[in-house]
């Protein structure tokens, strides 16, 4: 993998709010890896990870779902929370 997605990060944060239900959101062009991710997320974690298929058009479009943490990834930093 090219990128550097930060998952150590990711699952951090999956463990510190002790999320059960995670839903991945990627660009086009990140799609590939998306089970790469899951895969990662689910072994270092007891959360059940999804993968939004639908449009990711940045930041604001954030799906309507019921989940504990929904990650977005984008291709291009993203100056918010950290």
């Amino acid at each position: 993998m090219d990128y550097d997605l930060e998952l150590e990060r990711v699952i951090r944060e999956i463990k510190r709010i002790k999320a059960k239900v995670v839903c991945i959101q990627l660009p086009d062009g990140l799609k590939p890896f998306a089970n790469k991710i899951v895969d990662e997320i689910e072994n270092k974690t007891s959360a059940k990870a999804t993968i939004w298929l639908g449009s990711c058009f940045g930041s604001c479009d954030i799906p309507n779902l019921k989940v504990d943490l929904l990650i977005q990834w984008g291709h291009s930093k993203w100056n918010g929370i950290s």
